[in-house]
């Protein structure tokens, strides 16, 4: 024990030493080799998403609707999920930095253990779909469909879950290339699928919606089974033993993963619904303002892909660096994430700025008679999501910051006053009460973003560890 200590301590001194020898362009070229293929992978599960909603809507109207209720119910549960996973990754990355494999396997393990438990306690739900949306005043027509996707789809939570706790730890312990990987594969199976089983091509059966539901659990099986067959044999992992003893319960790592996972999934529920809401005040205002914010929202989704895997990469690094009590490591580790997601904001800031017509021309037919209103209101909204993504950017590296240190309760809190005290009424007063329509909502949705960055980020600076 005591020469596991020493040695532990002489690694610590030797990466403290490599830290500073590197200077900012190593610690930017570290946060750039693990955030690179994290932001890929986000991409590639937007795909997917993107993959399954386009070929229905070229299968029927009804298919399409279908799978535009199912979709989001399904998402918004695994979205509350997926906080417990992301717990994982601070806890394993901290561990890591203390060269503790064993807690490392333990957060992983039982992070493990609470998608079980969360996929089987969501199931019923999950189950009742039809019921749900009937209930919600959803067409009976719609709804049966849905709820036939549903209780195929539905079986995808755990593996989807699962995955994103072994993504967690492959991405504490620096392996994030079999992450990126697995989500090309899993979006090139998806669109493979869905062609065969929604239209009945290759001698498959036509199938509809409930192929799209094959197609997805097979996609999200597929995945996991590829990032648990790595996690066994890749050299590194497996000195980790993740699945080793997996029945074995620890108690006091349980509760870190809930202590730390139910804050970062209100966290996440507390941003998505602030967009949902959105939308549904985008749809009081008509169908126009409503096709140009759907255009927007999905060039400012595509760009939060970046800052969404920068975030997760700067978890790790300030874990790691805080596990190892290296406190240059970890200021420049967060130095590097902001640096990159601020260039990256004025960048996209910048294309959106300067050809926002071409962009949006890429979502509407021109020879449609109302394209030319929508290209008008879409406009001024995606100016505002050019300024936004200063703020979005800005917000998701201070809460990824913030969770490298363990913090979420906090940040909880404070995301939920952005979005909710400040974000949606300033949307509301804006858009409603002062008349500015949708320029007035989106200008909301900034400010509460704004506020978050602000407050996040200056919460880091306070509670991030001072130089000696």
């Amino acid at each position: 024990m005591t020469e596991s200590i020493e040695h532990h301590r002489m690694a610590a001194a030797a990466a403290r030493a490599d830290s500073a020898a590197a200077g900012w362009g190593g610690h930017l070229r570290a946060t750039l080799a693990l955030g690179v293929p994290l932001v890929g992978s986000q991409i590639g599960l937007m795909l997917i998403n993107t993959t399954d909603t386009v070929m229905l809507g070229w299968y029927s109207v009804e298919a399409l609707a279908a799978g535009v209720l199912a979709t989001p119910f399904f998402f918004v549960v695994m979205i509350f999920g997926s906080g417990f996973s992301q717990a994982v990754l601070p806890i394993a990355a901290q561990a890591e930095g203390q060269g503790d494999t064993r807690g490392v396997r333990r957060a992983v393990r039982m992070g493990l253990w609470v998608a079980i438990g969360y996929s089987a306690l969501v199931m019923p739900l999950l189950w009742h779909t039809e019921s749900i949306l009937l209930a919600l005043g959803q067409a009976p027509g719609v709804a049966a469909l849905a709820g036939e996707y549903m209780r195929i789809a539905q079986w995808a939570m755990f593996p989807a879950l699962a995955a994103q706790g072994l993504r967690a730890f492959l991405s504490a312990i620096e392996r994030p290339r079999i992450i990126f990987w697995s989500t090309v594969a899993g979006v090139v199976l998806n669109a493979l699928l869905n062609w065969a089983l929604i239209f009945g091509n290759w001698g498959a059966p036509e199938m509809g919606v409930r192929g799209a539901a094959i197609a997805s659990l097979g996609t999200t099986a597929l995945t996991f089974a590829v990032l648990a067959v790595h996690v066994v044999l890749d050299r590194k992992a497996a000195d980790y033993e993740i699945f080793a003893r997996f029945w074995r319960p620890n108690w006091p790592d349980l509760r870190d993963v809930l202590r730390i996972g139910v804050p970062i999934s209100i966290t996440i529920l507390a941003e998505t619904a602030m967009f949902v809401f959105a939308s549904v005040m985008m749809g009081w205002l008509g169908v126009v303002p409503l096709a140009a914010h759907g255009i927007a929202l999905q060039f400012a989704s595509i760009a939060f892909m970046v800052p969404l895997g920068m975030s997760q990469a700067a978890t790790v690094r300030i874990g790691r660096a805080l596990g190892r009590g290296d406190a240059l490591a970890l200021n420049r580790a967060a130095g590097s994430a902001m640096m990159i997601c601020l260039v990256f904001a004025l960048m996209s800031g910048l294309l959106f700025w300067t050809v926002p017509a071409p962009l949006i021309s890429l979502f509407l037919d021109t020879s449609d008679a109302k394209a030319a209103d929508v290209m008008a209101y879409a406009v001024p909204l995606l100016a505002i999501a050019g300024v936004f993504q200063l703020f979005d950017n800005g917000q998701a590296v201070g809460v990824g910051l913030l969770r490298g240190l363990k913090d979420t309760r906090v940040p909880m809190l404070l995301a939920i006053f952005c979005y909710w005290g400040i974000g949606f009424p300033t949307a509301y007063v804006l858009g409603f009460v002062f008349d500015f329509g949708g320029v007035g909502v989106w200008t909301g949705l900034a400010t509460g973003l704004a506020f978050a960055a602000v407050f996040m980020n200056g919460r880091f600076l306070i509670l991030r560890p001072g130089l000696d």
